[in-house]
């Protein structure tokens, strides 16, 4: 209690690992919450919280709750996980996939995730399980990053056009992305354009916390 009430103060940092993909992990106590982070940005809860929770809400909480069936690829601390079964009440099947074993341990004694019942925990690259998976979803959450950067597959057609054959008929895909510089924000424009308006309707969160664009895509027909 007195470092959750500290950090209001100054944050304090109670563990720190190395890891192969993800560099290096903290955990922190800041303004009173506990947040993973990586070497240059937040992982789980804190802002990537606040940054996914707007998302879902754009989507409609009681839309969601209706869902059979979500995907999320790159779970780190499963904070996008905690909203929604702790804040939108979703009950039915959700599907994680984090390439990192390090960070859902993590997840796991210091934010509880696998107290979750309706989640299950694929420790997978996600390109290749969305390749060779036969389930198909009405929400698929991406959030993938290694520090800062996002790796080059979430952009490239096969990867989008494997997605797009997961999601249900009025399904939706929530994309985080980061922006940084003029490169990042024209590869997010030129992923947008590629979906057909006559199928997809996309629309876009801007300057989330700064630095992130969320790109929310949905199946019409």
């Amino acid at each position: 209690m007195f470092k959750k009430l500290f950090s209001y103060i100054i944050p304090l940092n109670i563990y720190k690992q190395k890891s192969k993909i993800s560099q290096t992990l903290e955990v922190t106590w800041t303004n009173g919450q506990l947040v993973l982070d990586s070497n240059n940005t937040n992982y789980s809860y804190g802002s990537l919280q606040r940054i996914l929770r707007k998302g879902l809400r754009s989507i409609g909480f009681e839309k969601i709750r209706n869902m059979k069936k979500i995907l999320v690829l790159g779970v780190a601390g499963g904070s996008v996980i905690k909203t929604l079964v702790d804040e939108i009440n979703y009950t039915e099947k959700i599907i994680g996939v984090e390439i990192d074993k390090a960070v859902i341990e993590i997840a796991n004694d210091y934010f509880q995730l696998d107290k979750i019942q309706n989640l299950e925990i694929n420790i997978d690259d996600a390109l290749e399980f969305v390749l060779k998976t036969e389930d198909t979803f009405d929400l698929i959450i991406i959030d993938i990053f290694q520090d800062t950067k996002m790796p080059d597959f979430l952009f490239e057609k096969v990867f989008t056009d494997r997605i797009c054959h997961l999601l249900n008929a009025k399904g939706f895909i929530l994309f985080n992305t980061m922006i940084v510089n003029k490169n990042q924000k024209q590869l997010n424009l030129n992923y947008i354009e590629s979906f057909n308006p006559n199928t997809y309707r996309v629309t876009k969160l801007n300057k989330m916390e700064e630095t992130n664009e969320l790109i929310i895509i949905e199946k019409i027909l």
